[in-house]
């Protein structure tokens, strides 16, 4: 078995943690979670979108969506309605007050990006992105040993 500090998923998670410890502070300063952030990021993308198909576009499991939204939705950040089709089904969007959200937030966002893509470099930054890419695609197909390996599996 190969070294813990060299497995892929620790070296991985040690990747997003030396990234995510720099936009912490400016999330919390506007009040929000790093899942809140994502869900809000994720919902720019869409007119609206099922919270089933955003749980799976944010990479989170559905109880934990369910409390995020909860809150995000007493804030008034999102708006969520029955599916006209399926009542036991909602949909969600991002409210006005969840849009100008987004405006303060980004610029410090940005400026963030900014100096990793300084630091790390543009052109590694894109290549880096391409090959993440490019390992999540080789492994969308391969068979799992265990478990279902959706969001928050080991």
């Amino acid at each position: 078995m190969r070294d813990f500090s060299r497995s892929l998923p620790m070296a991985l998670l040690r990747a997003r943690e030396a990234v995510m410890r720099h936009f912490r502070a400016s999330l919390r300063a506007h009040g929000l979670t790093e899942q809140q952030w994502r869900i809000l990021r994720a919902l720019t993308s869409f007119d609206s979108i099922e919270v089933t198909e955003l749980a799976r576009v944010a990479y989170l499991l559905g109880p934990s969506l369910s409390r995020i939204l909860r809150d995000l939705e007493e804030r008034r950040l999102i708006d969520r309605r029955p599916m006209k089709e399926d009542l036991r089904r909602n949909i969600v969007s991002i409210s006005p007050k969840g849009l100008r959200l987004i405006e303060v937030v980004a610029p410090s966002s940005e400026q963030i990006y900014a100096e990793i893509t300084h630091r790390y470099g543009e052109d590694r930054l894109t290549e880096l992105q391409a090959m993440l890419h490019e390992l999540e695609a080789s492994l969308r197909d391969m068979p799992l040993p265990c478990g279902d390996g959706g969001p928050g599996s080991a």
